[in-house]
């Protein structure tokens, strides 16, 4: 079982940067994809970014390619998703998520256990 609580939310200006953090407890093999996924008001969940816990490689969608960048800590059990130049259609709840294959997987539905979500609003 892993357990995965987000921090880091909040209200920025259109341009402005936020670092959302991931903490993951629990049993957590060098074999698993940590991801970052978003959901804004009326809109189905889409894949931002993941990460291979022990390789680092990554993954991101095109909308979020070159401004946002996701890291992790494996000594503290921690995943980042720096965030920057955001913008007003990046608004949403942002979800923490574990899959445990090293794939990489963009579609939510092969993630095994989700943080509760933290919000992020960029006012124009």
């Amino acid at each position: 079982q892993v357990q995965l609580v987000e921090s880091g939310g909040g209200l920025v200006q259109a341009g402005g940067s936020l670092r959302l953090s991931c903490a993951a407890s629990g049993r957590i093999y060098s074999t698993y994809t940590m991801g970052w996924f978003r959901q804004a008001p009326g809109k189905e969940r889409e894949f931002v970014a993941a990460i291979a816990w022990n390789t680092g490689i990554t993954k991101y969608a095109d909308s979020v390619k070159g401004r946002f960048t996701i890291s992790n800590d494996n000594a503290k059990n921690l995943v980042y998703l720096q965030m920057n130049s955001l913008k007003p259609e990046d608004t949403a709840v942002y979800y923490c998520a574990c899959d445990r294959t090293r794939m990489l997987p963009t579609d939510g539905g092969r993630y095994d256990y989700w943080g509760q979500g933290t919000q992020v609003t960029v006012s124009s």
